[in-house]
């Protein structure tokens, strides 16, 4: 066992939770936005525009986000060039197998190749054949196999939560609002979570709702101690920056965690805020607006695992504009206030609890 251990160490393959769940996950997210989130806002953007260079190139940037998220959780597990490369065609065969379910596909397989592919890795004369050979006959042999059915189950898992969604707007709404909301602040990604499990629809709404609900409460709510630059960092980048305090004090969750469990049913039972754009933008609230664009993407044109959900393009109204923004801005940063001022008078939340590291 120690010489298994050893060379493991000397791979630098680590199998771990924080690996997989936590590194791999999130890189992943990374691979989806530079390819199938960026790309669908490009093409939507050339829709609206009548300029079918902008439609091209949202297209081809989309179709490639298999092998976009596959060499991301390569260079997260820190493998050598040539099983980084070699995963190109692992993410493609994954994705594509794994029909609307392939971004779990893909992370599984992606994994899977990687790890064999550093075990192999300038462990002969003949490296250049050898790795790569072994890196991609292990994840496209995985692709064809198990990459269908584990597409099959994100996608059950997917349409569940949608239907439990519509069935019970109300408590689904907390739910999944508060659920996917902490999944964003926790070091995982809830934006690869939703692409898994392809969420749109209402329950897609919900999911920008309580990540919006986290983002912007924890921006807000810690104004006096961050500033400005805490309010951007936070508002438009991401909520786990509070995480180190959050180890300290887990009682500062309270305020934006709270404010996700109330407006993620007014997502779904007041405004009915569907999120019919690309999966991946259910997960991510805020951050660079990406929620938010997804939102106004399903209206005008819905993404095809919304399409598959009975989403139809929409002309918003006022009204779904009125809803957008209190959803996502106004009351997130109004209810998450409120709530850390309670939590300050009780002394639960002290001063510079908040603080984030220069």
């Amino acid at each position: 066992m120690s010489a298994v251990a050893a060379f493991m160490k000397r791979k630098n393959i680590e199998i771990s939770a924080k690996r997989y769940g936590i590194d791999a996950l999130g890189a992943m997210a990374q691979g989806l936005f530079c390819s199938l989130l960026i790309g669908t806002i490009i093409k939507t953007l050339g829709e609206q525009l009548g300029m079918q260079l902008l439609i091209d190139i949202g297209q081809y940037a989309s179709d490639m986000s298999g092998p976009a998220m596959a060499v991301a959780i390569g260079y997260a597990l820190k493998c050598d060039p040539m099983v980084l490369f070699s995963l190109v065609p692992v993410g493609w065969a994954a994705n594509k197998e794994g029909g609307a379910g392939g971004p779990l596909a893909v992370l599984v397989i992606a994994i899977v190749a990687a790890e064999f592919g550093k075990c192999v890795s300038k462990e002969t004369k003949v490296d250049i054949l050898v790795t790569p050979a072994v890196t991609i006959l292990v994840g496209v042999a995985l692709a064809k196999w198990i990459a269908p059915p584990i597409g099959a189950a994100a996608m059950l898992v997917g349409d569940f939560v949608m239907w439990a969604t519509e069935l019970q707007p109300f408590w689904m709404g907390i739910f999944v609002s508060v659920t996917v909301g902490i999944a964003l602040t926790l070091p995982i990604s809830s934006a690869a979570i939703c692409a898994s499990f392809g969420l749109v629809g209402l329950a897609g709404g919900a999911a920008v709702a309580g990540c919006c609900a986290q983002m912007v409460g924890f921006a807000v709510m810690s104004f006096r101690e961050n500033r400005w630059g805490g309010l951007v960092s936070q508002g438009l980048g991401t909520s786990m920056l509070q995480m180190p305090n959050i180890v300290r004090n887990p009682r500062i969750w309270i305020p934006p965690t709270l404010a996700s469990a109330i407006t993620g049913p007014i997502a779904t039972c007041v405004f009915k805020m569907e999120m019919n754009g690309a999966p991946v933008s259910s997960g991510m609230g805020t951050c660079g607006l990406v929620g938010q664009i997804g939102v106004v993407t399903g209206w005008l044109s819905p993404d095809a695992a919304a399409l598959k959900n009975g989403a139809a393009a929409i002309v918003p109204t006022a009204f779904d504009w009125a809803g957008l923004v209190l959803i996502c801005f106004v009351l997130p940063a109004v209810l998450s206030v409120v709530f850390c001022e309670i939590c300050r008078r009780l002394g639960w939340i002290k001063e510079n609890d908040l603080k984030l590291p220069s």
